[in-house]
């Protein structure tokens, strides 16, 4: 399977899948309006990856501001690797990383480790 990556903009994320080591990068910021229209192609080529059982995915989360609208597709994507998780034998572990004084960001963090029951970790960096 080919990798996946769709390059951000100030209001949209950067998306990268390396469908060879199982490491889904998502970062920066995403608040634009027409985030179904966005994410989709992201659905698609996950579930399409997660047909096949066993795969390892780590998904690192590096986001800086997201709208409510986008929080609803985030969850979206967790809830897909959380059903690989439990449903097809996949060893999947989110990476939450977020600035140390950003106590929103943690927040948020926090709130999705306690809906989502897969190995959930939450990594404060410094930024320099």
């Amino acid at each position: 399977m080919e990798n996946f990556k769709i390059d951000g903009s100030h209001y949209i994320p950067s998306i990268d899948f390396n469908a060879e080591t199982g490491v889904l990068e998502i970062s920066g910021e995403s608040y634009h309006e027409y985030t179904l229209e966005f994410f989709q192609p992201i659905f698609e080529w996950l579930k399409q990856y997660t047909a096949e059982p066993n795969h390892k995915i780590v998904l690192n989360f590096r986001m800086t501001y997201f709208n409510t609208s986008s929080s609803r597709r985030f969850l979206e994507i967790m809830n897909i690797l959380e059903d690989y998780h439990f449903n097809k034998g996949g060893d999947v572990q989110i990476n939450w990383h977020y600035e140390v004084n950003d106590l929103d960001m943690l927040e948020s963090g926090e709130e999705y480790a306690e809906d989502v029951k897969v190995p959930f970790t939450l990594m404060p960096y410094e930024n320099a």
